[in-house]
């Protein structure tokens, strides 16, 4: 450019002043909103299961010989359920604990948290519980900048952690069939014909369940399909066209669900934190490679199907004194 072509420039300017810082003004608003809303991310820096003391495990003949002493059941009861044990995938080391206080009140207790701390206490929220944790974390590090949040595995959206966290959280869904009464009453507390409380199941559990699951996939599906997939999907048949494709290709082979049946195994059923025994027998077998994705999916009374994807930035390995840290070589066991 030339001198005159600078000088028109500058003159141009001048008669374009009010427009230029209108349109910076808009420009620098727009950008400060961006960077204030936008989604922070979210990520797992670390997490420990549950070892339980020797003294609480609870063998099967301890089990029976307990039922037995309840007097609460007749000689076809016990036998019912003694048959239910060797049936349910458990083995002779599970344990039988229900903590009183709450396990949020003893890490409070355990490291002397300050007293203003908001706590949340998931209890009568069944097996999906720990999903439903991670999101409310989730939620409440949108709000608070710069900070952790603790469910028993210690989240934050700090991006310094992003160098030691284990996992980076990609999607939760949850999805709730409370409204509708077969399923709400599916897994219900009530009392039987002579006055006892218990849990009663409904024969059509598995039926919801399905329901729920292709409920939650419908959502999650497009989520996680590559962009090309989405496309065809939405080009050809909609969105009803995911379900068909995912119960497809879900052809689940042993060692895709030996991670849960080791924990039953192992664990007996330990409800929501579950899904925290899987992922930690993934690891202890060394088998989370970077930029693998996890898809924790757990049901729950209501009804509830919640689930949550994670993606590894690392190469994972087993946390510090791992609940599997000294039996997961004698892992996987033949089940009868």
């Amino acid at each position: 450019m030339n001198p005159d072509d600078l000088r028109q420039l500058w003159l141009h300017l001048q008669y374009n002043l009010v427009s230029i810082v209108i349109c910076s003004t808009f420009l620098v608003c727009g950008l400060t909103v961006y960077i204030m809303t936008r989604p922070r991310p979210v990520y797992l820096v670390d997490y420990a299961c549950f070892r339980a003391p020797d003294h609480l495990r609870a063998p099967f003949c301890n089990f029976m010989l307990h039922c037995r002493l309840t007097g609460d059941f007749d000689e076809s009861s016990l036998e019912f359920q003694r048959k239910i044990l060797e049936r349910s995938g458990l083995g002779e080391d599970t344990y039988f604990v229900n903590p009183t206080p709450s396990l949020s009140a003893m890490i409070v207790n355990k490291y002397k948290l300050r007293g203003n701390i908001r706590s949340f206490n998931l209890g009568g929220m069944g097996c999906s519980a720990g999903v439903i944790a991670v999101d409310l974390a989730k939620d409440l590090l949108q709000v608070h900048r710069n900070t952790y949040a603790v469910v028993v595995i210690l989240l934050s959206n700090k991006s310094g952690e992003k160098k030691r966290a284990k996992y980076k959280l990609v999607h939760v869904v949850r999805t709730h069939r409370g409204a509708v009464d077969k399923a709400f009453r599916c897994v219900f507390q009530e009392q039987d014909d002579t006055g006892k409380t218990g849990v009663s199941l409904s024969k059509d559990l598995m039926a919801i369940a399905g329901e729920a699951l292709k409920s939650n996939i419908t959502t999650l599906g497009p989520l996680v399909l590559p962009i090309s997939e989405q496309l065809l999907f939405f080009f050809n048949s909609g969105w009803e066209a995911v379900i068909d494709e995912l119960e497809k290709n879900l052809q689940l082979l042993p060692e895709h669900v030996e991670a849960a049946r080791m924990t039953l195994h192992r664990f007996g059923n330990t409800s929501s934190s579950s899904i925290w025994y899987e992922l930690a027998y993934i690891e202890a077998k060394r088998r989370m490679r970077r930029g693998n994705r996890v898809w924790q999916i757990a049901f729950g009374s209501g009804f509830k199907c919640n689930s949550a994807v994670w993606e590894a930035l690392r190469n994972v390995k087993p946390s510090y004194k791992s609940a599997w840290e000294d039996c997961i070589d004698k892992y996987p066991v033949k089940l009868a």
